[in-house]
């Protein structure tokens, strides 16, 4: 987990009632400013035995503040939806468009650059690196990024997220849920306008988890960013906003 320029929104008037290919594209004009807009989006990977569609015409848009869940079943092409809206891979077809920017566009240091600015990741497995503390894995995107000082907001979050106390332990000596409490202060210390979750409370028991979306929520109604997560939980999906649901590659619900 490039393209061309994105083209004009469509609007309802501008779709035929019995055009289902339309239908499937049309974007979705939320009232508040759009922070994420999506066009035509495809994904197709050529095989040995032929081509195989991972994601065909999805559209929509989502407004700033928006918490959205991307659900469906396994091999629905939740993650791979999430990879093209993080900007972490290109896709055959469409656009995406960040914060007015076509993200789709550009080559993997313009993504890279988009990335760093303006987008957070949390991830299943946490993915902290071993050999920094709990302090040092917030601070580095921080430092990555070429901010002066680094340790004063990273201490700040890792104290809001209850870890105030362990910021010189390593991830192999903090829990699973005290992992992902340091990876929802890296995602958060940069204040990204966007934040992408894929999967967080995969990897943790029912009762960490639950406190993991607590504070998930938390986080974001605090710093009044974009939330997109993708899940199988339906409590996690539940507090969104929205979903947005696939099956076999196609938008069904947005």
């Amino acid at each position: 987990m490039a393209a061309s320029d994105p083209a004009a929104p469509m609007m309802a008037d501008d779709i035929a009632p019995n055009d289902e290919r339309a239908q499937t594209e049309r974007i979705s004009a939320p009232a508040r400013p759009i922070t994420l807009e999506v066009r035509g989006l495809g994904k197709h990977v050529k095989l040995p035995s032929g081509e195989l569609t991972i994601l065909d015409g999805v559209g929509f848009a989502i407004a700033k503040g928006d918490t959205v869940a991307i659900v469906g079943a396994s091999g629905s092409g939740k993650s791979t939806l999430l990879s093209l809206l993080a900007g972490l891979d290109s896709p055959s077809v469409g656009s995406v468009v960040l914060d007015g920017e076509t993200i789709s566009a550009l080559d993997e240091d313009g993504r890279a650059r988009v990335r760093g600015e303006k987008v957070g990741f949390v991830f299943q497995s946490f993915q902290l690196l071993p050999s920094l503390t709990a302090l040092e894995n917030v601070m580095l995107p921080l430092e990555l990024r070429g901010d002066r000082d680094a340790q004063a907001p990273a201490r700040a979050i890792l104290d809001k997220v209850g870890l105030g106390q362990r910021l010189d332990h390593y991830p192999r000596q903090l829990s699973g849920g005290e992992q992902q409490r340091v990876a929802l202060a890296r995602a958060f210390v940069t204040r990204p306008s966007l934040l992408f979750a894929d999967e967080p409370t995969g990897n943790l028991d029912t009762h960490t988890g639950q406190a993991i979306i607590e504070l998930l929520f938390q986080l974001n109604s605090d710093a009044g960013t974009t939330l997109i997560l993708v899940t199988h939980d339906d409590h996690l999906a539940a507090r969104c906003h929205r979903r947005i649901r696939l099956d076999s590659g196609r938008l069904v619900q947005s």
